[in-house]
């Protein structure tokens, strides 16, 4: 536990599971395993964990392997990737949130690889009207 009267800044990993009610500045990854933000938690990093639990502050993105957590107390700025998402009645939360991210990665590369011919045939196509 990070007590609420210690500050830490700098990248905090590990194997366990993980309460923060201080402050902390930098990055959080804790695979397989639980972060809780207690209510006079400030969190100020990217974060990464099995489950994310949210009472108090956090500003950076958050990566959920299972799911996220943000209770009426908790205040997010930021994105959030999980597979399930839970967000209480009272929580404050500004953001992007994505549900499904293997199949948002996909979508975004196959229009790309589409884009890139219709752009090249509109060209080709006025070259040839012209000639």
């Amino acid at each position: 536990m990070i007590g609420p009267t210690i500050r830490i800044k700098g990248d905090i990993s590990g194997e366990e599971n993980l309460a923060i009610e201080g402050k902390v500045e930098g990055t959080v990854t804790l695979p397989g395993h639980e972060l809780s933000v207690g209510q006079s938690g400030e969190v100020r990093a990217d974060v990464h964990a099995n489950v994310v639990r949210i009472d108090g502050e956090v500003t950076g993105d958050i990566a959920g392997v299972e799911k996220v957590i943000i209770s009426k107390n908790g205040r997010v700025k930021g994105n959030i990737v999980a597979p399930r998402v839970t967000l209480e009645d009272g929580a404050k939360f500004k953001g992007s949130i994505d549900m499904d991210p293997a199949e948002g990665s996909s979508k975004q590369s196959k229009p790309a690889i589409k884009a890139a011919p219709s752009a090249v045939e509109p060209a080709g196509g006025a070259a040839k009207n012209a000639g």
